[in-house]
């Protein structure tokens, strides 16, 4: 079990090893010609698997207990869905949209859910009656600032799910560059492909800026989190007159 003092790696490592894993799967789809079933797929499992260890492992390296289940939750769903992924018999262009789209949605809701809980948690104390305060220890949040980039990170997530949805596998267009005197063809695969590039892209600039930005000791180190929240809003005393 890690202390506070012990822990070597904190919450910016998680986002900036996240950010590199994203632009790499970004920079893997922008410059490569093909964006095949095949492409695509091989390079959302190398993501997911390499997104999802780091995750995992930051619940025992990075989260104190109480605040480990988004990274846990997250991390499995990346690994199982890149391992899907990797499986040849699953290397098609159907295969791509429903793995990609299941894991965007399931792994959005996680995250979006975590963010906003953690953003609600720091704004405000259940009462057990009117007027009077619920005595039970407040339950752990994260630093506001991670609580909001979860939230957003969920939220672009969750939108690469919806648009995929809407991308039609066995959509095809012909079309003509007179000046290169050649056809070619847009296909739904290749605007799916192209869709979590743009989505790899994004993240990786957030998640980056999030990671490089200043923050207090406290929001680098949940476990002077979980103490601040733990002892923050003590419960009023009754009147002994």
């Amino acid at each position: 079990m890690t202390s506070a003092a012990s822990r070597t790696f904190a919450v910016r490592h998680v986002q900036l090893a996240r950010a590199a894993f994203a632009a790499l799967a970004a920079l893997m789809i922008t410059f490569s010609p093909d964006h095949s079933a095949l492409v695509g797929s091989s390079v959302f499992s190398g993501f997911t698997i390499a997104t999802g260890l780091v995750l995992l492992l930051a619940v025992w390296l990075v989260y104190p207990k109480g605040l480990r289940w988004p990274s846990a939750a997250l991390g499995g769903v990346a690994v199982v869905a890149g391992m899907a992924s990797g499986l040849y018999p699953l290397r098609t262009v159907t295969g791509y949209f429903v793995i990609v789209i299941a894991w965007a949605l399931i792994s959005g809701v996680i995250e979006l859910i975590a963010g906003w809980r953690g953003l609600l948690g720091r704004r405000e104390r259940r009462e057990i009656a009117p007027g009077v305060a619920d005595a039970r220890p407040a339950a752990l949040v994260g630093p506001r600032s991670e609580s909001r980039d979860a939230a957003v990170v969920g939220a672009l997530t969750i939108l690469l799910g919806v648009a995929l949805l809407f991308v039609q596998p066995a959509y095809a267009l012909d079309y003509t560059i007179e000046e290169a005197h050649a056809t070619f063809t847009l296909t739904g695969i290749t605007i799916g492909v192209g869709l979590f590039g743009g989505y790899a892209a994004i993240v990786a600039v957030y998640l980056g800026i999030a990671g490089f930005s200043p923050r207090p000791a406290e929001a680098d180190n949940p476990d002077l989190t979980a103490e601040a929240s733990a002892s923050a809003d003590p419960t009023p005393q009754k009147d002994s007159a």
